[in-house]
């Protein structure tokens, strides 16, 4: 009996995104964000996943296929989009309200100084200023500026454009099948903002 073909990796997709993307934000240690699967090169091929776990793999190229393709495709007519999608997650954690680096550092799972870091960043576009903070005046909170705002919306409308379009040329079926599947996708989004129980 010969022996069974190797099983593809559909993970790949996922390790290429690391290697493709330099606007990932970087922690201390240098080290990609982890806001992809892990990675399971360790994992002999031959051996089958478990059903969760193959779940995940398919998840995870597809969306990532799917950053990929909506940055990519309106980069040409919007040239701002070549900034980095860590320092558009800032202005969008502060969309709401100014926060401290601390706090951002939180929300963004990042380290302080990576942070400290994007801010200088959008400080020097204009994207964000520093303000007083009313309960400590040793610390600063970092504030949407009116030009950051902007940035912000006409990013938000490009992409709401582009999907748009793509939706179009999809199927009937197809177009329900996606909008039916928001609220789970939704509800996905929140289980991974969530802190990860300890083991």
């Amino acid at each position: 009996m010969s022996p069974s073909p190797p099983v593809p990796d559909p993970a790949a997709g996922p390790q290429r995104e690391a290697a493709e993307r330099p606007d990932l934000a970087l922690p201390a240690d240098g080290a990609p964000q982890a806001d992809l699967a892990p990675r399971t090169d360790s994992v002999p091929q031959a051996d089958l996943a478990p059903p969760a776990i193959e779940r995940a793999r398919r998840l995870t190229d597809v969306v990532t296929r799917l950053r990929r393709a909506l940055r990519s495709s309106i980069r040409t007519d919007y040239p701002w989009e070549s900034l980095p999608m860590a320092q558009v997650e800032l202005l969008q954690s502060l969309a709401a309200a100014p926060l401290r680096v601390g706090e951002l550092a939180a929300r963004q799972r990042l380290a302080p100084n990576t942070v400290s870091g994007l801010v200088g960043k959008l400080l020097e576009a204009g994207f964000v200023d520093r303000q007083a903070d009313p309960g400590d005046r040793r610390t600063a909170r970092i504030a949407l500026t009116p030009a950051g705002r902007r940035q912000l919306d006409d990013w938000q409308r490009a992409h709401e454009r582009r999907i748009a379009a793509a939706l179009d040329t999809l199927s009937p079926a197809d177009r329900e099948a996606v909008m039916q599947a928001l609220p789970a996708l939704d509800n996905l989004a929140r289980a991974l903002a969530r802190p990860a129980a300890p083991e």
